[in-house]
């Protein structure tokens, strides 16, 4: 008789278990930012980010968990975030040769020109507000628009921290309520409401917090002390003349990359082309640039070299192959230059892949860390404890806010803050006769603008690393992002446009009813 093999009894978590990774991963963060400041996120976070990991692991292998299966749940998680990986790197390309190509020094130029402090951070946020809604995507926003607002506001001694928080604040409202957005679209369908209808529902939170949000900036602009003067802004325009052909042409690759992203082209694609685009538009229009970045890179080299079938102009096809070459190190190692100015030299050196690198490294920690937290069931246990608490409408929706963001936390990524709450409260919302737009609108109040504010997020890792300013800087001025969770917290106590499912006998999908 041949033995079968017992199987494993898999003991449910305690609290306590789902408590201990999570407190193991707050002291380190606290530590480093503690030991390293600003510099925590280059390698003191993802070292706290593994041994929370491994304490995650220890409470599994406790609770009958295989490492093989752990070791499967980590890799499938990590796999999640490879997507974002390749456009992370796409940008970096990007950024590169953007500044290359004279995009970004021409957006500086004429930000210069055109923008006045007064103004500048409210100006800031309402731009990158049309575009992300244009286009459905905060990172593509801030790697092109905000980059370049970033430059604007060390031409005219502003804040890069106000700056960057009104660049996420504008970036996130147009993410959040673009139609084409990823994750516009994926809270209505883990929800399951209608995306248009989600998207109304949404302007009720988002509207208002985007207008106290534009006051807010409006103030600290008019009383801002920017250091600049017109000589500041003038040795600065003249630098940028100087070293590049400016011109509105300089803008065509930004234009094509903004047409592509209406017409829907997937985001790696999109900015990797854009990264190319430029890479051929320095070519053709910064010519004198790219001789001076070549110059270096041949001599020493014999002017010709004889084969027995041809003789080779080594010369020749040094001034064919030099371009390639300038192009082909921008897109992995970034943009250098040196203007006699330390802070455009600060400004215009930067992108490449390579520069992304410890980005990346981020975001594979965290979500390693969140994996193995779903998988052995930390994080449901947490989540259920918190939903015990919510009796009331109001407390069900606050609790749903409070769980997005604690995801945010814990898995580091803004689509599992999408996914694993909308997942685990669906049924308490219908159960409740709640309509889904209630949920799908919380879900994004909660997980979708909450997620830029974290370091060690994806999208906190992502914006640090092309805006260049640390999340812990920028935010307690990303006003929008903090405004949002708030207002929807006080509409669900209040009953503000907290809507209910129809009547048994009419279609779900036919109306929903509010209080008015």
């Amino acid at each position: 008789m041949e033995l079968q093999p017992v199987p494993r009894q898999i003991k449910a978590p305690s609290f306590l278990d789902a408590s201990i990774p999570l407190l193991v991963l707050i002291v380190l963060l606290a530590l480093a930012v503690y030991l390293y400041g600003s510099d925590s996120s280059y390698g003191a976070n993802q070292i706290a980010l593994f041994i929370a990991s491994g304490a995650g692991v220890i409470i599994g292998l406790k609770n009958g968990y295989s490492w093989t299966d752990i070791e499967q749940a980590m890799v499938k998680g990590i796999s999640l975030s490879l997507g974002a990986l390749l456009i992370l790197f796409s940008v970096g390309a990007l950024i590169g040769t953007w500044l290359l190509a004279g995009t970004v020094p021409s957006l500086i130029y004429y930000g210069l020109q055109l923008l006045d402090p007064s103004w500048f951070y409210a100006a800031s946020c309402l731009l990158c507000a049309v575009v992300a809604l244009s286009i459905g995507s905060s990172w593509t926003t801030a790697a092109t628009i905000g980059v370049a607002l970033i430059g604007v506001a060390a031409g005219l001694g502003m804040s890069p921290a106000i700056t960057a928080g009104a660049i996420v604040s504008g970036a996130y409202f147009g993410d959040k309520i673009s139609p084409v957005s990823e994750t516009t679209n994926l809270a209505p369908a883990v929800a399951g409401s209608n995306l248009f209808d989600h998207i109304r529902h949404m302007t009720w939170t988002t509207i208002p917090s985007l207008i106290m949000a534009l006051i807010i900036f409006s103030v600290l602009g008019f009383n801002a002390n920017a250091v600049a003067d017109d000589s500041q802004i003038r040795a600065i325009s003249e630098a940028l003349q100087q070293h590049f052909a400016i011109s509105p042409l300089m803008l065509v690759p930004l234009l094509v990359l903004m047409a592509m992203a209406v017409k829907k082209v997937p985001a790696f694609p999109t900015v990797f082309i854009g990264a190319l685009l430029g890479g051929v538009w320095a070519v053709l229009f910064q010519p004198e640039l790219i001789a001076k970045m070549a110059a270096p890179l041949h001599s020493g080299l014999a002017s010709s070299i004889n084969l027995w079938f041809v003789t080779i102009n080594l010369e020749a096809l040094n001034n064919v192959l030099a371009p390639l070459q300038v192009v082909w190190t921008t897109l992995h190692g970034g943009f250098v230059i040196e203007t006699q100015n330390v802070e455009l030299d600060k400004l215009l050196n930067g992108g490449g892949m390579v520069k992304m690198l410890n980005t990346c490294w981020l975001i594979f920690s965290a979500m390693m860390f969140g994996a193995v937290l779903e998988h052995i069931g930390l994080l449901r246990k947490f989540v259920e404890a918190i939903l015990h608490k919510a009796h009331s409408t109001g407390s069900l929706i606050a609790s749903t806010i409070a769980t997005c963001i604690a995801t945010n936390i814990l898995t580091a990524d803004q689509y599992m803050s999408i996914v694993m709450p909308g997942r685990m409260f669906k049924e308490e919302y219908e159960r409740r006769g709640l309509a889904p737009v209630n949920l799908s609108r919380t879900l994004e109040d909660g997980g979708t603008i909450t997620s830029p504010l974290i370091p060690w997020n994806t999208c906190g890792a992502y914006m640090h690393g092309v805006l260049n300013v640390n999340p812990l800087d920028y935010a307690m001025y990303a006003f929008f992002n903090l405004i949002n969770p708030v207002l929807a917290v006080i509409y669900a106590y209040m009953g503000i446009k907290i809507l209910k499912l129809t009547p048994p006998d009419t279609p779900i999908t036919a109306a929903v009813q509010g209080n008015k």
